[in-house]
């Protein structure tokens, strides 16, 4: 499975960018999400999409930032409206395939998002 991320940049606070991430896989895909890692901190989960429809997002995010999915492009976004400075990090797509147990999980390499005051 590869993942290849784009959409970051940079931009002025109160503005938006949209991420993007496709998955190539020849398994089953089950979750999509975004995670993220400011410096100094620990990654932390965003977002988050199943196959079957359910979405998750982190309170720091939520009411601003909307993750949406295309199955059949194996491809989740993420737009993310009214950026604050805080929102600076290196934000990461995580997909986790289908299965029972700890069914394997992959990594994007990450795309840089700043935000200036």
């Amino acid at each position: 499975v590869q993942l290849q991320a784009s959409g970051g940049g940079s931009v002025q606070a109160g503005g938006s960018l949209q991420l993007s991430c496709t998955a190539t896989s020849m398994f089953s895909i089950n979750i999509m999400d975004w995670y993220r890692q400011a410096p100094g901190k620990e990654r932390e989960l965003i977002a988050g999409t199943t196959a079957d429809g359910a979405i998750n997002y982190a309170d720091s995010v939520k009411g601003r930032f909307t993750i949406s999915r295309d199955n059949d492009k194996n491809t989740v976004y993420l737009q993310m409206d009214s950026l604050k400075p805080g929102d600076t990090a290196v934000y990461y797509c995580h997909a986790v395939l289908r299965g029972l147990g700890s069914p394997p999980a992959f990594w994007g390499q990450g795309t840089q998002v700043t935000v200036s005051s």
